[in-house]
């Protein structure tokens, strides 16, 4: 048995609706898309034993393996075929549904403008699955990794209806694991999917979680023998760099500050200016985590993404906005005078973690010393509940991350066209976007500028969000613990091929 340790509780173990990183993990094990990711995250076939594309690339066809549900029916092309129209349907509302658009018609069927049965998506028969794209997309493979492109069980959605994904015994998984206890905001535990098409590759037989929102808890645990892997905050560190299990990984996920752009302070280009320049970056990644997180002047991760020209993403694009307290004074000052106000006060939404704690007292010590007359309130929610209210745009200033979903820059920089949870349209960056996304598939020099354009007008120009870092993770591990495999971007680890050797 492999034990463990979360941070928050799941979100829901409906692939339709999960958006968390922590939950959005979860899943990738207990679940199977077409592929999934392999050792080196690159895509590796799932469900889907081959596939034939057409000579414009925008017509894929997958042959199906015999696999089956945790519960014995089938998994085929019919599950497929219902679950991405389930999740691409606006009555379902999924937060995710937009990493779908590239299937033909999915984006105006999404926007309620065609009925769902127009989707690109067709179950010829139970083994063969036609997928139609508007363009071609060079990274599609590694997009049928993710959790709105699993097969979903129709029958089992409708048999528990409202309750389908709220508990361990509500959902059927067809992935190498499957959820067996589900104690809400204490543990869950995964175990061997018998019924899995590949079931001889894996080798634990349970995966036991606790949850635990307090990281000194979790190291207790660590140091006890209770659980075999932890994740290190700053203060740990120092004092375990040296152990022999300590290890360090780079990840993609970009620590960010969400800026609500209609809020009446923050649509003010000036204040968000101020703000991105107006507090130590490097103060947090070097001081306060020390972890190997790396400051961000740019959302779209580091070793990531590499061009036409084989160079990383970030040495086209280069840095926006780096720190510069006299120089965000005076754009504070610009934006109180345009506001007709001296004394501003904005609230920081943040997520019950300790990390997340010190970093919005770091964030509010900053702000108010170097922005003068601002007032900086912290908020802080149950994860679920910070969620649904940036969602609803009921925050001025929010702690979010966001994690690749696939290795191109798309998959950071289209989650800000128009429509989204900070409140931010500008149609120039939307033009952008839509092109590298369409016209501009077939000429990646030009595609790659206009992505390198986009990222400058939402940082540079308008400053829409705020990148803070570029997480790395300090970790410990039993060193009897092997192949868990970390993911720099899609989800953060997995278990398929882990085992213990003692």
């Amino acid at each position: 048995m492999l034990r463990l340790v979360e941070t928050s509780e799941l979100s829901s173990m409906d692939s339709s609706l999960v958006e968390d990183s922590t939950t959005l993990s979860v899943l990738n094990n207990v679940m199977e898309g077409l592929y999934r990711q392999g050792k080196d995250s690159q895509p590796v076939p799932g469900i889907a034993k081959s596939y034939t594309v057409s000579k414009d690339r925008k017509t894929y066809l997958f042959k199906l393996r015999d696999a089956k549900w945790s519960n014995g029916d089938p998994v085929t092309a019919h599950d497929f075929e219902y679950a991405w129209k389930r999740t691409l349907d606006p009555t379902t509302a999924s937060e995710y549904a937009y990493i779908m658009y590239d299937v033909k018609n999915a984006k105006k069927i999404n926007e309620k403008q065609l009925p769902v049965d127009q989707l690109g998506i067709k179950a010829i028969d139970d083994h063969t699955l036609e997928v139609q794209l508007d363009n071609p997309v060079p990274y599609f493979l590694s997009l049928t990794t993710l959790a709105p492109f699993m097969p979903i069980n129709e029958k089992v959605v409708k048999e528990q209806g409202k309750k389908y994904g709220l508990e361990a015994n509500t959902v059927v998984y067809d992935g190498p694991f499957k959820m067996s206890e589900w104690k809400h905001e204490q543990s869950f535990k995964l175990e061997k999917n018998t019924e899995y098409w590949d079931k001889k590759k894996v080798k634990l037989d349970e995966i036991k979680f606790n949850i635990a929102k307090d990281n000194s808890t979790a190291i207790n645990l660590y140091d006890t023998g209770a659980i075999d892997r932890v994740s290190l905050t700053a203060e740990y560190v120092d004092k375990y760099k040296d152990d022999k299990e300590f290890k360090t990984a780079q990840e993609g996920r970009l620590i960010y500050l969400k800026l609500n752009n209609q809020n009446p302070i923050l649509k003010n280009v000036n204040a968000r200016k101020a703000i991105d320049m107006g507090y130590d970056k490097k103060g947090i990644t070097d001081v306060l985590l020390n972890n190997g997180s790396t400051p961000a002047y740019y959302f779209v991760a580091r070793h990531l993404a590499y061009g036409p020209d084989g160079k990383d993403f970030n040495d086209t694009t280069g840095d926006f906005n780096k720190t510069n307290i006299a120089m965000a004074k005076e754009y504070w000052e610009k934006a109180k005078q345009e506001l007709g106000k001296q004394s501003v006060a904005l609230e920081f939404l943040i997520a019950e973690d300790d990390n997340n704690k010190k970093i919005s007292q770091y964030m509010k010590y900053e702000l108010e010393k170097n922005l003068p007359g601002l007032t900086v309130n912290i908020k802080m929610q149950p994860a679920q509940t910070k969620f649904a209210m940036e969602d609803k745009l009921q925050y001025d200033i929010s702690l979010a991350g966001w994690g690749p979903d696939y290795p191109d820059p798309m998959t950071f920089l289209d989650k800000w066209v128009t429509n989204n949870n900070i409140a931010y349209s500008n149609p120039k960056y939307d033009e952008l976007i839509t092109k590298a996304k369409t016209t501009l598939l077939q000429d990646p020099k030009e595609r790659w500028k206009a992505l390198a354009d986009a990222e400058e007008q939402l940082l540079g120009k308008d400053a829409a969000i705020s990148p803070m870092y570029q997480n790395g993770v300090a970790y410990l591990e039993k060193s009897y613990v092997k192949n868990v495999y970390n993911h720099p971007y899609g989800v953060k680890n997995s278990y398929k091929w882990a085992y213990i050797k003692k």
